[in-house]
């Protein structure tokens, strides 16, 4: 057994068919194959039931699967340990974020991370908090970016910013345009246009919402914030936006107007998770101070408790 062994089995049971599964491993099918027949005499178990349509892992072979997925996992941390060694701001990084920030955090640090680490290959997966913590946790992923609290003594947290809630309403609406800051009480008995279960910018508006007498708008919620944002320009009603999200390069919209709120003003903290034996922990403290360093006013930086 070896470790392209391993690589062809997960191939199969990813794909639950031979043929690509072997396109995905750039090998021949009957080579892929037989190296499977090799596998399972080896073992003196079936892996897979075979039929024409698919492949079906058996019992013994879901077990399997799982150990051989994570021992290509630490047969890539050894690698990465050795690489590191030689040059640590060299490979591949795996980082995972969520819907509601990556897309307008990622377009302020990206260039600036390819600028001072051209070496550095950032690999992007944009999952719900769960996922990327599920994903983090097993190996998946390297980094999470997520929003405070996440409970996990196996994770090292360095925070990074805090990033204000704003006031999305239809421009016709007829609260006093004069009124450039308001407190909570304005949400008082409003129903707000929320997103879906699964993503954590629900969970943090309806506690801001419950906070000021707020309530969720029945019948409707969205699977994304750009959703969101169209249903207030098309004047179906209000929404909490965090401030990334309508700044540029986010264009603005003149349907839809924007109004902060007194300080202290509803926010969410944001802080990038590593597991505390990642080969790359010695680095990673450099690369969080990129995503810090965004442009002067969107956000806000500095030694904020990480459990609050």
């Amino acid at each position: 057994m070896n470790l392209r062994d391993l690589e062809y089995l997960v191939a199969v049971a990813e794909h639950r068919h031979f043929g690509r599964a072997a396109e995905a491993c750039h090998v021949s099918q009957p080579t892929l194959s037989t190296q499977i027949r090799k596998l399972e005499r080896d073992l003196g178990v079936e892996l897979f039931e075979r039929n024409p349509r698919h492949v079906l892992l058996t019992a013994v072979g879901e077990g399997i699967v799982a150990h051989a997925r994570a021992a290509l996992r630490e047969a890539d941390t050894i690698r990465d340990i050795a690489r590191l060694a030689g040059d640590p701001e060299s490979g591949s990084i795996r980082i995972g974020l969520f819907p509601t920030l990556a897309p307008y955090l990622l377009p302020h640090v990206v260039p600036k991370v390819h600028q001072r680490f051209p070496d550095l290959e950032l690999l992007l997966i944009e999952e719900k908090t769960e996922v990327v913590l599920d994903q983090l946790r097993a190996g998946d992923l390297d980094v999470g970016i997520l929003a405070l609290p996440v409970h996990d003594d196996q994770l090292h947290v360095e925070f990074l910013f805090e990033e204000d809630f704003v006031l999305a309403v239809p421009a016709d609406h007829p609260m006093d345009p004069a009124d450039e800051l308001v407190t909570l009480a304005v949400l008082d008995g409003e129903r707000v246009l929320l997103l879906d279960d699964g993503h954590c910018l629900r969970d943090q508006a309806l506690t801001v919402c419950k906070s000021a007498g707020a309530d969720e708008r029945s019948g409707f919620r969205a699977t994304s914030l750009e959703t969101l944002r169209q249903m207030v320009a098309a004047g179906v009603g209000m929404t909490l936006l965090p401030e990334l999200a309508v700044q540029p390069p986010v264009p603005p919209s003149d349907d839809i107007r924007l109004i902060r709120f007194v300080e202290p003003a509803p926010h969410r903290r944001i802080a990038m998770f590593w597991r505390r034996g990642n080969p790359f922990r010695d680095f990673l403290p450099a690369l969080a101070e990129i995503f810090r360093d965004l442009p002067a006013g969107l956000v806000r930086t500095g030694n904020v408790p990480t459990d609050a």
